[in-house]
């Protein structure tokens, strides 16, 4: 039986060498996720904007993936703002049209899951703290898609787009959580915490 919370207390928060190729391996799957969502988000964003305005940000989780996701598994600070502004950027040099808020968003959304972990002083990394990592970086998409995409709509938008954006983090980073311990499963992970600590719990 295990915990809610998964405590780790690692001897050092200074990146290795490694803590730099994982996070940036995660930066470039996750930038792959990105590019595919764009598509397959089309369809189904097209549905939800007559049912509700805002109700489109339930499609928002998978653009957030990437914070919690390398925070969760580096367990670094600074691993979410990396692999989220990373993957943001190599999205970037694919689709240029979309422009440099491009990156200004991958930042933001990256401070956001950072700023969980760092609450947690990056020794607490189970389901609780990835959902709240999720959360919080769709209240940072959110504070960031308000004024520069969606400047002219109502206040019940920014609501109803709010609410269902954080909801959408906060299921991609409870996902997180799971998709850590399958990776740990590989024994790829072994020269990290992460991959040590969910390996004991499967």
């Amino acid at each position: 039986m295990t915990s809610t919370l998964t405590t780790a207390r690692p001897r050092t928060l200074q990146w290795r060498v490694v803590d730099i190729v994982v996070a940036s391996v995660i930066a470039v799957a996750c930038a792959l996720i990105f590019l595919a969502w764009i598509p397959l988000s089309a369809g189904p964003s097209t549905l939800l904007k007559p049912l509700l305005p805002g109700l489109q940000g339930l499609l928002n989780g998978p653009w957030l993936i990437a914070g919690p996701l390398a925070g969760l598994i580096v367990r670094k600070p600074g691993a979410a703002v990396y692999a989220e502004f990373v993957a943001a950027a190599l999205e970037l040099l694919v689709l240029p049209a979309y422009g440099a808020g491009v990156l200004v968003s991958g930042l933001i959304q990256g401070l956001g899951a950072e700023l969980v972990f760092a609450v947690f002083l990056y020794r607490s990394f189970g389901p609780i703290v990835a959902l709240l990592s999720g959360a919080v970086a769709g209240v940072a998409e959110t504070a960031f898609d308000i004024p520069v995409w969606y400047a002219g709509t109502t206040a019940a938008f920014w609501v109803v787009y709010g609410i269902t954006t954080v909801v959408s983090g906060a299921v991609i980073g409870l996902i997180c959580s799971p998709l850590v311990r399958a990776i740990a499963a590989t024994g790829v992970l072994d020269r990290f915490a992460s991959g040590r600590t969910a390996r004991r719990l499967v």
